[in-house]
This record gives C-alpha cells, structure tokens and sequence, in this order.
C-alpha cells in the first residue's frame, strides 16, 4: 500500500512558530493560497487527524472526496508549552529541561513521548486495516507534523526528528502486508 502522508497548511500560530498541539486553528489565509497552488498526490482514501486544521487542508487537496476521521491521529498534547513559542519559553526551566533532554521528556501537564507515539501508531494501524477492507492500494492521511514524524520513524526506522516537514509537504511510504 503506497500511503502520502501530508502535513496540514500553515496556521496562524505556525506562523509565529507557535508549539500547536490541542489548539484548533483554522489555516491562515497564507496557508490557504499555499495549498491551493499544490497537486495533491493520487489517493483512493482520505484520513485526517480531528482538527479544523486538518479538514480544511483535505477539502482544500481532495474536494471531492469524504474524509475518515481518525481520533488517534492528532497532534502531541504539549501542556504548558501550548500555543507559546522558543521566545515565550525563554528562561522557563521546564523548557530549558525539555529541550536540554533532547525532546524526551514529557511536556509539562501535556503528553510524553512515548504516550504520542503510541497513540499515533494506533491509530495508524487503524488507518492499515480501514484501508484493506476498503481494497484501497493507494491513500492519503492529512496530519500534523509530530504525526507524521511517528508514523516515519516506527515504519522507516529513521530518526525521529529527521522526518520535519514543512506545512503542506508530503512525504511518501510504502508498506507491504507483512
């Protein structure tokens, strides 16, 4: 199964580089020209994480197509660092901390990790077996960055921080039924 995995259109907090997790942001209307000027890749299905920023993106790319809804898909839970960025959590220990672990700790009041990824690759799994029983070979899950950075590193084996794409990229994988 060839599946693109498609990271959602700038937000407004994207834009001021904002950590936006549980956030429900609309796109910006520079997210939305951006995608607009985008060929969105073959896909028989469409998935897509909960959020308006999400949807938007996949009416945007597949307007003619319905979209499943996959709770498990949405973007890392990141607690007191939510919808503030580097500038804001300047001289926050617990910032300094997290980032000092190399992003291993869990945000403060939000979710680790490990708890993410493992959440995010349910619902990924979900995502596999809705596509088999629909016979689809070709599908798109239109997401969030951490997503995608998951899926990435559990299925490819890279590391985790070297799956970064920008708003409205996409990266392909492969997956064979064994």
């Amino acid at each position: 199964m060839k599946i693109h995995l498609i990271r959602h259109g700038k937000t407004p907090g994207n834009e001021l580089g904002r950590y936006i997790g549980t956030t429900d942001e609309h796109l910006s209307d520079s997210g939305v020209s951006a995608l607009k000027m985008l060929k969105a890749p073959f896909a028989e299905c469409i998935y897509i994480s909960p959020m308006k920023r999400c949807s938007e993106t996949a009416k945007l790319l597949y307007p003619t197509f319905e979209t499943v809804v996959i709770e498990e898909l949405r973007e890392c839970d990141f607690g007191d660092f939510e919808n503030k960025n580097y500038k804001e959590l300047d001289g926050n220990t617990d910032y300094q901390a997290w980032i000092d672990s190399g992003g291993t700790l869990p945000f403060p009041h939000g979710e680790s990790t490990k708890a993410f990824k493992d959440r995010t690759l349910c619902g990924f799994r979900k995502v596999l077996c809705d596509a088999r029983k629909r016979g689809a070979e070709e599908i798109a899950l239109v997401v969030h960055g951490g997503t995608i950075m998951a899926i990435m590193e559990a299925y490819d084996g890279g590391d985790y921080f070297s799956y970064q794409l920008k708003n409205g990229e996409f990266i392909t994988l492969v997956v064979d039924e064994t």
